[in-house]
C-alpha cells in the first residue's frame, strides 16, 4: 500500500513530516469558510453588523485558544505565528526593560527564530546566556538556577522540542523564575494542543502558539501575554493600535477563526491522539530497531511527545536515506535549516558525534497518520538502510570488528 497518487502528475509521497506543519483539520476548514466568502467584514469596523459579525467571531476564536491553555482571553494576542510571537516576547520585554535589565536566558536547542531574536538584543547590547543541555536533550535546572544575573529579564525556554520531542520540565522552570521575578517564556509550538498546557499551573509569563503545527491554517498564531502579575512589552509594529496596541494590523477573521477552532478540536481530541499518537510511535522504532542494528533514538526516552522521533542510523548518510525513502515526506531537522548540509545544531547540542548527526531522520506521526502508512515507512526504511549499509566501508569494517576510534585517516 504505496502513496496513493492525487491526478497531478507523480504520485505524492506519503506524509510523515508532521513537524514541520500539519494538513488542515476538515473541521477547521468548515469553520473558516462563512469568513471567507459571505461575513468578510473587518472586525475592527465598529459602525455596521459587517465588523460586528466578524468580532464576535474573533472573540469567539480569543477564547478558544485561551481555553486550551487555562488562560483568559484578554490575555491572547492574535499573530502571524510562532515566529512573530517569539520575536514579540524576546525583543519586546528585553526592550521594554532594557533600562534596568539587560540580560536574557535561553537554550542552545531553542527554534532558530528564538536564537536570531536574542542574537540581534547581543547587537543592541544585552548580555544573553545560551543555556547547554544534557545528553537528553533537557536542561539542567542547576545550571539554570546558576544563571540568573541581578538585571535578567526574561528565561525563554521552548515547551516540546521540534527535532527531538524531548519535553523540558517547564513546571520547574515556571517556579524558579517566579521565585527570582524573572518572566518566563515559552516557545509552545511543538506542544500546544498535544499535551496539556496551563500557563498558571506552569507559572509561564509568556507562551507562542502556532495554528499550522495543530491542523490549523498555516499564516496564524498568538501569544499568550499574562495579565497578573502584569508582563509589558515593546511593540514590534506600530499602526492603528489593534490587539491591545502589542500587534497593530487587522486581524484576519478567517486564520483567527481557524487557529481558534484547531484549538477547540485538539482540546477534545487530546487524550485519544496522545494515545494514538504514543502507539503508532512505539510501532515504528520497534519495528525499526529489531530489524537493524545500531539505531539511536536521539533525546530523553521518557520526557517527550511520542510523535516527534528522531533516529540516528549508523554508517548511512542521512542525505542519502532521504533520497532513498523518496516516496515517503520526511526531514533531517527542522523545515527552516534543510536547505543547509550542516549537522543539526540540535543533535550538536546533546553531543552526537558528528558522523551520526549527519545519518539522522525525523519521523513525524500525527493525527491523520495511518497504521499502514507507519508499516510502510518502516518497511523502506529497513530496506535503504540495509542497501545502504551494504554500499559502506565503514560498515564493512565494523562487521570485521574494526574500532573504527581507532584508525588514524591520512589527510590526502
Amino acid at each position: 500500500s504505496g502513496p496513493s497518487g492525487d491526478g497531478v502528475g507523480a504520485p505524492r509521497p506519503l506524509y510523515m513530516d508532521v513537524q514541520a506543519t500539519t494538513p488542515l483539520d476538515p473541521r477547521v476548514l468548515d469553520s473558516m469558510l462563512p469568513y471567507l466568502t459571505a461575513y468578510y467584514g473587518n472586525p475592527h469596523s465598529r459602525t455596521h453588523a459587517y465588523g460586528w459579525e466578524s468580532e464576535a467571531a474573533m472573540e469567539k476564536a480569543r477564547q478558544q485558544v485561551a481555553d486550551l491553555i487555562g488562560a483568559d482571553s484578554r490575555e491572547i494576542i492574535f499573530t502571524s505565528g510562532a515566529t512573530e510571537s517569539n520575536n514579540m516576547a524576546i525583543k519586546g520585554v528585553a526592550r521594554f526593560y532594557k533600562s534596568r535589565k539587560k540580560h536574557i536566558i535561553t537554550t542552545q536547542t531553542e527554534h532558530k527564530c528564538v536564537l536570531d531574536s536574542c542574537r540581534s538584543l547581543e547587537a543592541e547590547g544585552f548580555r544573553v546566556t545560551y543555556l547547554p543541555v544534557k545528553k537528553n536533550g533537557i536542561i539542567d535546572l542547576k545550571e539554570l538556577e546558576a544563571a540568573f544575573q541581578p538585571d535578567t529579564s526574561l528565561v525563554s525556554v521552548m515547551t516540546v522540542n521540534n527535532e527531538i520531542g524531548v519535553k523540558q520540565p517547564v513546571g520547574d522552570i515556571g517556579e524558579i523564575c517566579r521565585a527570582h521575578k524573572v518572566f518566563f517564556h515559552t516557545d509552545a509550538a511543538q506542544a500546544v494542543g498535544k499535551i496539556p498546557v496551563d500557563v498558571n499551573n506552569m507559572k509561564i509569563d509568556l507562551m507562542s502558539i502556532s495554528g499550522h503545527k495543530i491542523y490549523g491554517p498555516k499564516g496564524v498564531g498568538a501569544i499568550y501575554v499574562r495579565r497578573r502579575p502584569r508582563v509589558r512589552l515593546e511593540p514590534l509594529q506600530s499602526g492603528g493600535g489593534q490587539e491591545r496596541g502589542l500587534r497593530s494590523g487587522t486581524v484576519p477573521t478567517p486564520l483567527a477563526v481557524g487557529l481558534g477552532a484547531a484549538c477547540e478540536v485538539a482540546q477534545q481530541e487530546m487524550e485519544y491522539d496522545h494515545k494514538r499518537v504514543s502507539q503508532l510511535a512505539e510501532r515504528l522504532v520497534t519495528n525499526i530497531m529489531s530489524e537493524v542494528p545500531d539505531v539511536v533514538m536521539n533525546g530523553d526516552k521518557e520526557h517527550r511527545y511520542p510523535g516527534c522521533i528522531n533516529l540516528s542510523f549508523a554508517y548511512v548518510e542521512g542525505e542519502s536515506l532521504l533520497m532513498a525513502l523518496k516516496d515517503v515526506a520526511l526531514s533531517s531537522g527542522s523545515a527552516c535549516t534543510s536547505a543547509s548540509l550542516e549537522p543539526s545544531y540540535v543533535l550538536r547540542a546533546i553531543g552526537t558525534d558528528e558522523d551520526l548527526a549527519h545519518s539522522s531522520i525525523r519521523f513525524g506521526i500525527g493525527r491523520f497518520t495511518t497504521e499502514e502508512e507507519v508499516d510502510y515507512t518502516v518497511r523502506k526504511c529497513i530496506q535503504h538502510v540495509r542497501r545502504l549499509r551494504e554500499m559502506s566501508p565503514l560498515w564493512e569494517m565494523v562487521q570485521d570488528g574494526v574500532d573504527l576510534k581507532s584508525i588514524k585517516w591520512t589527510q590526502h
